[in-house]
């Protein structure tokens, strides 16, 4: 069974920084690309950002430029850094492996 645990959310103040993680545990190929959705309600989840195993990264454009995604192969984690947050960041984050397991989300809330 393949389980995905996030953490770092939090309520950071308009251009603060928040760190999000994610921890796999299970059996899953580690080929996989891994990455990051987020979703507010009544909007369908939207991809922030991508990682495959080699390092192959795929960024929206809305955090461009504000938001980093990494990986540790070896622990079976991988990151979200988010600076310049924004209000419109606001939303329920989630890991996932390929669109084919999900955690259970963190809230990232940013406001004054």
């Amino acid at each position: 069974q393949v389980q995905l645990v996030e953490s770092g959310g939090g309520l950071v103040q308009p251009g603060g920084s928040l760190r999000l993680s994610c921890a796999a545990s299970g059996s899953f190929s580690r080929f996989n690309t891994m990455g990051w959705y987020r979703q507010v309600p009544g909007k369908q989840r939207e991809l922030v950002a991508s990682i495959s195993s080699g390092g192959r990264i795929n960024y929206a454009d809305f955090v461009k430029g504000r938001f980093t995604i990494s990986r540790d192969n070896a622990k079976n984690m991988v990151y979200l850094q988010m600076n310049s947050l924004k209000p419109e960041d606001t939303a329920v984050y989630y890991c996932t492996i390929s669109g084919n397991y999900w955690g259970q989300g963190t809230q990232v809330i940013v406001s004054s």
